[in-house]
């Protein structure tokens, strides 16, 4: 606002000076935040962008947590929502029986004993009464207790929970309950051990974490498994019963993926929502489809026709029913525009395959094995991503193989030996040379070479510059090495007593030509033939 200032008097004009007073009035325009140049520079300096917390960041875990934490936080979600899936999801399901069949194959784990002489020789007797008496061990009358599973089975059953549920529990049980060998296998839900049962203060230092008891310096002495009746004696958690096993007779087998960890993870823990989103939306995408292909048209009557208004349905919904051929009558007044569907369109195919990557990455599978798409492969990549897969299969057997086939078959020596069972040929192993028949050799399953020309070329030059063994190159292929020269020396025995020349055998054997077999000289033909005349002329 103007007002009067300030008079000057004196000689000159009095001369009034204006004054102006400046209100100020708050603006409707936001006001934008300007960082200041040492905001900046401080942000400049940063190096990694994953430390970065800002609005994009908002939701990323600033804080690391320890393998108790995840574990108590995600575990029981992990595993419910994992069981639904391997259910439902029929990319799940073909991973979980990808892992049956390349971890334990059809075959299950060869046994090949290693039990040596004093002179370092291999001691053939006790190494066959050893493989015969595994074999007859692991038939379903042994080695489970309820005498329904074979043990390839029960190793199919511990991967198959595995990946599902992350780990796997089985109880060794000794003795006359264990059946006619004395020692036989109880598979365990493992999620009958409360993950959220846990005591902080025991007594010498004891203290129970996630429904499993530890020493003071962290060694498990027993697991707690819940009872199905409530009123039975014994230790109780949340009004329900639980059996406390001793740690040595579980086998409880997991990845651990954080130091520290005392449960395990779905293996597909990082692709579960991936896989389940992608479910709902090809549900989603084949129902359009379906609604697009079955919508023909509609009817829509003029005013002063068609058939009167029934008081009784004046008031229902109105619906479209999506069925090939069907043409539905709209009501008077309604109005339908153009009803088209495009979807799925072009970009489904490519936004699929993308999404089962993902999954199968997580997973450690090829697309074209977990997606089962051949589409487009060459040999080159198809040789490279199997390979790949198959070291990852390899690193899973011998995880298996420390886990649970070593130990069980040692579990189940111990009592044979003490039973006297283990015998063939005429000869009986005794107990107390244990360790010398503990010594084994575990085969799992090989695959057939991708290009087996090239493959097997690419053997035969390493055996012969004596880069690799014969015996190597046998065990890659899942054979055992003495028992594949024992059929070679019954093959040349057999052929010999057949009468079978020694060099056709080499042939036989070795895959070259045999040389070739002296024959009488051919008799002249009449050109050839001189006379004793022509010779003197």
């Amino acid at each position: 606002m103007f007002g009067l200032g300030k008079t000057k008097r004196g000689a000159d004009a009095v001369r009034v000076e204006p004054t102006v007073e400046i209100v100020e009035r708050e603006s409707s325009i936001p006001k934008v935040r300007r960082h200041s140049a040492s905001m900046r520079g401080h942000a400049a300096t940063r190096s990694f962008d994953a430390a970065i917390s800002d609005r994009l960041t908002a939701n990323w875990t600033t804080t690391p947590l320890t393998a108790d934490q995840v574990i108590d936080r995600h575990q029981r979600v992990l595993v419910a929502r994992s069981r639904e899936e391997s259910q439902k999801n029929d990319y799940l399901r073909n991973f979980l029986r990808l892992c049956q069949q390349n971890i334990v194959g059809h075959r299950g784990f060869a046994l090949q004993a290693q039990t040596r002489l004093q002179n370092g020789e291999l001691d053939r007797p006790a190494n066959e009464a050893l493989e015969a008496w595994w074999k007859k061990w692991q038939r379903a009358e042994n080695c489970d207790v309820r005498g329904r599973r074979s043990f390839r089975m029960q190793c199919k059953s511990a991967v198959r929970t595995a990946a599902k549920d992350g780990e796997f529990m089985i109880r060794e049980i000794v003795g006359r309950a264990a059946g006619p060998m004395g020692y036989a296998l109880q598979t365990l839900d493992p999620q009958r051990c409360p993950v959220d049962y846990n005591v902080d203060r025991l007594p010498d230092g004891r203290f129970i974490k996630q429904g499993i008891e530890f020493s003071r310096e962290g060694r498990a002495l027993a697991y707690f498994f819940l009872r199905g009746d409530p009123a039975a004696t014994g230790y109780t958690f949340n009004g329900t019963s639980l059996d406390r096993v001793p740690a040595g007779e579980i086998i409880h087998g997991f990845l651990e993926d954080i130091e520290g960890q005392r449960r395990g993870l779905p293996w597909a823990a990082t692709s579960l929502w991936r896989l389940h989103m992608l479910g709902g939306f090809e549900k989603a995408a084949l129902t359009s489809a379906r609604t697009g292909a079955s919508v023909g048209g509609f009817f829509e009557w003029e005013d002063g026709y068609g058939p009167e208004a029934d008081d009784e349905f004046e008031d229902e919904e109105l619906y479209i029913e999506a069925e090939g051929g069907v043409f539905q009558e709209l009501p008077q007044g309604a109005r339908m525009k153009e009803f088209k569907t495009q979807y799925p369109s072009g970009e489904f195919g490519p936004f699929h395959k993308a999404m089962l990557r993902g999954a199968g990455a997580g997973m450690g599978v090829a697309y074209v094995s977990f997606a089962n798409d051949l589409e487009g492969v060459n040999f080159s990549s198809i040789r490279q991503g199997v390979l790949d897969e198959r070291d990852h299969w390899m690193d899973l057997q011998e995880w298996l193989i420390e886990m649970l086939i070593d130990r069980v078959y040692r579990g189940a020596l111990a009592q044979s030996l003490l039973r006297g069972l283990v015998a063939h040929g005429g000869i009986r192993l005794r107990p107390e040379n244990l360790a010398r028949h503990e010594n084994v050799h575990w085969q799992g399953r090989r695959w057939a070479w991708v290009d087996p020309t090239k493959d097997v070329q690419a053997e035969i030059a390493s055996k012969n510059n004596l880069l690799t063994a014969p015996s190597e190159i046998i065990r890659r292929r899942g054979g055992d090495p003495t028992t594949t020269w024992r059929t070679f020396a019954a093959d040349i025995k057999s052929m010999q007593e057949e009468g079978v020349p020694d060099e056709f055998i080499m042939a036989a054997l070795l895959g070259t030509q045999p040389a070739a077999a002296t024959a009488p000289p051919a008799a002249p033909t009449e050109s050839e033939e001189t006379s004793d005349d022509d010779d003197e002329e």
